[in-house]
């Protein structure tokens, strides 16, 4: 799958820089880009063009037939892919809003994307107002929540889950006085 061999590079180039404990600024330095531009890479966002990704990687001090090795098919059906902590990127949406997005991952499906990330809301803070052509799965973590949709509230608390079409949804609220943290995924249709 394209997608997958898309998210292999970039997770392939945070962990050796990591691993090499180069900084993004010093990579994007040492490769003539933008510091923007190799976390966009890193963080699956953007795709680099043939030349840009080969100055990332000489630039990473390894051998390019290196680098690829080990991107051949997998051997059994169906990749795995561990995704540490550590390497989510948070999403900062609004300033002062109270809530903070953690992508933990976006997927290219073949027939339609897939993005799961963790939102962390603060007591008594709500997500802003938020529609998307999207399937999304929410499932609370901890604490209690409250999906405000076009005419209904549904109150959820730790362990409780939701499906809905996203564009019905307006807004999450924690209505409580600990933090609410949310799995969500979301599931983009096709644009075929």
């Amino acid at each position: 799958m394209q997608g997958n061999t898309i998210f292999k590079i970039s997770s392939k180039i945070k962990e050796i820089r990591k691993n090499k404990s180069i900084t993004i600024q010093e990579l994007a330095n040492k490769a003539g880009v933008s510091k923007g531009l190799i976390s966009q890479i890193e963080n699956n966002r953007t795709i680099p063009s043939l030349p840009v990704l080969i100055n990332i990687i000489s630039s990473l001090e390894i051998d390019i037939n290196q680098f690829f090795e080990d991107f051949s098919g997998p051997k059994e059906p169906g990749p795995v892919i561990v995704l540490k902590k550590e390497n989510y990127s948070s999403l900062v949406l609004e300033k002062g809003s109270g809530s903070l997005y953690k992508r933990i991952t976006d997927q290219d499906l073949g027939e339609s994307n897939m993005s799961v990330v963790l939102l962390e809301l603060d007591p008594y803070k709500e997500e802003s107002i938020v529609q998307q052509d999207a399937y999304i799965f929410k499932h609370i973590i901890n604490g209690k929540a409250a999906i405000h949709l076009r005419n209904q509230v549904i109150e959820l608390e730790t362990g409780d889950s939701i499906f809905l079409d996203g564009n019905m949804i307006r807004s999450t609220k924690n209505e409580s006085d600990e933090k609410c943290i949310i799995l969500i995924t979301y599931f983009f249709p096709s644009k075929s």
